[in-house]
């Protein structure tokens, strides 16, 4: 154009400049901010917006405040953006500056200081500016819902969703992830099954981000059938989507397919990267197939060119930890190219707790509570060390040093769903309205259990206490209450769904295989690492967990 002569108008470089915008290519947009000086444009309101977008889009908020200060005239586009620059650079400050001089507010304005409230972790002054508004578009849904999730303040997500419903906003993409993230962390199943509905009677297009974290979300809920109808449904795959596939058919025990879907990953030609290989290797974890994870942990390096990482090695100490090949684990920490953190350190401890190696243990338990006095799960395990030797002292000891650090056990918690509501239990939970249904249940579910020749595992109650009140004490732990609770409220063949915050415990474990054969019902157990499906006496992780 300019070897053709023809002028640039003030149309040409707004274009300009948004293309420098969304390419953040700074150093073109100066280069024609200086011709627009040159030819005498930096007066005009809508060059002016485009600069100052530009500037604030490439993060030089003082150049973009200087156009601002410069313009002899601006319009709300001028404010909108220059609010929006020192929103995205999370200058809260400077944001709320500029919010309370502007001449006039429209919905961008109002969700750009939503956005910013949310950013710098505001939450209540961004509810209370939505709540003010005289109008929302989608977006201001959007933005709210959003930093709930990212809040992890999941239940207000939930509930805002639904108001956004009863006024007859339609959600986007956006929204619907949050929200379906939501689900998954308060184990809403129910509600999240009927937002997957939702998608499919709007007939809304699911992209790789919302169809992954539909396959995220049901394959945390151990719906496996409807993670796989979902992902052969979706008509664009991510590797993203791929890991989400591979690390949930491993969690749920199909370790088989798990692989096999690796395997056809590549064969479509979708590279993998770090977070396949941790999916792969948790793969082999959760099956204890050493060679298997050798051979795709030394691919890693070998054949893609992606150097392990801490958590890849952790992965690797967890395998043969729990393979019993407890030397080999410690030899790879002492061997690894970075210095090993306390999880992989931790792997070991809970490997040789599983092994019974207690002089390992007590020597890799003292470790980890010097490096980190405030975690209370290596006081536990090492304090169940000293207890499964009947080293009463020591347990005394640890205890004393965790009273001394402020350190308080975490209380086993299992959830289950029933009817679109959560019920939580703890272990000994007396609490709830139905407690004394609950109560016959157990005592139903014990008298089934010594039919079936149950014998409580007495070790898993590391106390000094008698054999009589251990029983009691086992038979008391949440999801035994929580499996009880949904025998009386979930018909057959609907399964027990429970999510539970810490690892299931043998004994608990054993129980649940024998229930499930007893009352013909179909059991799902989500503990901290992974699913355990009980189907008539048996689960699918094979008791390897």
């Amino acid at each position: 154009m300019r070897d053709g002569d023809v002028a640039a108008d003030t149309y040409t470089y707004p274009i300009l400049l948004q293309s420098c915008s969304q390419r953040l290519a700074e150093v073109e947009g100066r280069l024609i901010h200086g011709q627009v000086i040159k030819v005498g444009f930096d007066s005009d309101v809508y060059v002016g917006n485009t600069l100052i977008n530009m500037y604030a889009v490439c993060g030089c908020l003082g150049d973009a405040r200087k156009v601002f200060d410069e313009s002899c005239a601006l319009d709300s586009v001028s404010w909108n953006s220059m609010l929006a620059g020192y929103v995205s650079a999370d200058n809260v400050d400077e944001a709320k500056w500029l919010y309370e001089r502007m001449p006039e507010r429209n919905l961008i304005s109002w969700n750009s200081m939503i956005s910013g409230y949310l950013r710098c972790g505001e939450v209540e002054k961004a509810r209370s500016l939505f709540d003010s508004m005289p109008q929302r578009d989608t977006v201001s849904w959007s933005v709210l819902i959003s930093g709930y999730a990212q809040r992890d303040r999941f239940a207000d997500a939930l509930a805002l969703f639904q108001d956004m419903q009863l006024e007859g906003i339609q959600p986007d993409e956006t929204v619907l992830v949050s929200v379906i993230s939501a689900c998954t962390h308060l184990s809403a199943l129910d509600q999240g099954a009927w937002i997957h509905a939702y998608i499919r009677k709007k007939q809304m297009k699911v992209n790789v981000i919302l169809g992954t974290t539909l396959i995220d979300m049901y394959m945390k809920f151990g719906s496996v059938p409807n993670a796989m109808e979902v992902f052969r449904a979706m008509e664009e795959k991510g590797v993203s989507t791929w890991n989400a596939l591979i690390l949930g058919l491993a969690m749920n025990g199909f370790v088989k397919e798990s692989l096999a879907t690796f395997s056809e990953m590549k064969e479509c030609n979708i590279v993998p990267n770090e977070i396949t290989f941790l999916a792969v290797l948790g793969a082999c974890r959760h099956m204890g197939l050493v060679e298997e994870g050798r051979r795709h942990f030394d691919a890693m390096s070998r054949k893609h060119g992606i150097e392990p990482t801490i958590k890849h090695y952790g992965c690797m100490v967890d395998l043969l930890g729990r393979a019993g090949k407890l030397t080999e684990a410690e030899e790879l920490i002492a061997n690894m190219p970075v210095p090993p953190d306390v999880s992989t350190w931790g792997a070991l401890l809970g490997a040789c707790k599983k092994h019974g190696d207690n002089v390992m243990g007590e020597r890799v338990g003292r470790k980890l509570v010097d490096l980190q006095p405030e975690h209370d799960g290596f006081h536990v395990l090492l304090s169940n060390i000293y207890a499964s030797k009947g080293s009463w002292d020591n347990v005394h000891e640890i205890r004393g040093m965790m009273r001394q650090h402020g350190v308080i056990k975490t209380p086993g918690c299992s959830m289950i769903e029933v009817k679109g509501t959560i019920h939580e239990f703890l272990a000994g939970d007396k609490t709830h309205p139905q407690s004394e249904d609950i109560e016959k249940m157990l005592d139903d579910m014990a008298k089934k259990l010594k039919m079936e020749g149950y014998a409580p595992d007495t070790r898993e109650v590391l106390l000094d206490i008698d054999e009589e009140d251990k029983e009691t004490t086992l038979f008391r732990h949440s999801e035994k209450i929580a499996i009880a609770f949904g025998l009386l409220t979930i018909d057959a063949p609907t399964p027990i769904r429970i999510m539970k915050n810490l690892r299931i415990c043998n004994d608990c474990h054993m129980a649940a295989k024998l229930i499930s054969r007893a009352y013909d019902r179909e059991i799902v157990v989500r503990d901290r690492h992974r699913f355990h499906h009980f189907k008539q006496g048996s689960c699918s992780c094979l008791d390897y967990w």
